[in-house]
């Protein structure tokens, strides 16, 4: 195993973050998680043990987040590796997407990232060394039906992930990627309750929908996405830099 980190994972409380937060815990490292649901934190945290804290923060304040940054500094010190995993997705037809809805996925998607991203920075520039990884989703490398406000602040995720890896380049610092495909996580639940309401299917009929998407016809596992974080946190992959790396089965390549 590596060197134990500080790792910061935003929307750590339940889903993909959750999982993150568990398999960062086990490599090692000390786990600061972030949200909004703050009973839901403080119980993981205490379920992972001492090498993980529970922090609330709102992502798209940026005071919040330059606070919380600060009561995570204290106890586990500077951030060595973030996870901008604080994510919100909503569907609707183009022209029933209103103002409110896509400056709703702007802000939490890629206004999270941004501001996450700002204030840990300078840590890992004086430490000349760091992980950024933003858990973007198929939806930043390709289109879907109904969810373009979603899809256009994942691409700005994407396009944000690109241009800061060359700017971080010879600073010691990578910036990544991870591209889940629809994953076994609440926000899919949702996904298939909706489906089952407007189209009166079964809740099989409603999930295989969602898989029919991916070759493996799979919904790909919260795990999975955990594993390309871990792998992309290591020592192991300095040289993986500016990468979308896509966990969905063969879906976009």
């Amino acid at each position: 195993m590596g060197q134990a980190r500080h790792a910061l994972v935003t929307g750590g409380g339940r889903g993909i973050g959750a999982a993150i937060a568990s398999a960062l815990v086990a490599a090692g490292h000390r786990v600061t998680i972030t949200g909004r649901d703050a009973a839901r934190l403080a119980g993981l945290a205490e379920a992972l043990g001492v090498n993980c804290q529970a922090l609330g923060m709102e992502v798209t304040e940026r005071a919040s987040v330059d606070g919380a940054l600060a009561l995570a500094r204290q106890r586990f010190g500077p951030v060595e590796i973030l996870v901008n995993n604080a994510g919100q997705a909503a569907s609707a037809p183009f022209m029933k997407t209103d103002a409110a809805l896509l400056q709703d996925m702007l802000a939490v998607n890629l206004g999270g990232v941004f501001n996450c991203t700002q204030s840990v920075l300078p840590d890992m520039l004086a430490a000349s060394w760091g992980r950024i990884i933003n858990v973007a989703s198929t939806a930043g490398v390709r289109g879907y039906a109904y969810v373009s406000a979603y899809s256009a602040a994942k691409h700005g995720v994407i396009g944000l992930t690109r241009s800061l890896a060359l700017e971080l380049a010879s600073k010691g610092i990578t910036v990544n990627a991870v591209c889940p495909g629809y994953t076994e996580t609440d926000i899919v639940k949702d996904a298939i309750a909706n489906i089952m309401a407007k189209t009166a299917r079964s809740e099989a009929q409603a999930r295989a929908e969602l898989a029919k998407s991916n070759p493996q016809g799979r919904l790909v596992q919260a795990e999975e996405v955990a594993n390309a974080v871990l792998w992309l946190a290591s020592e192991g992959a300095t040289s993986i830099t500016g990468q979308a790396v896509a966990v969905a089965g063969g879906e976009v390549m």
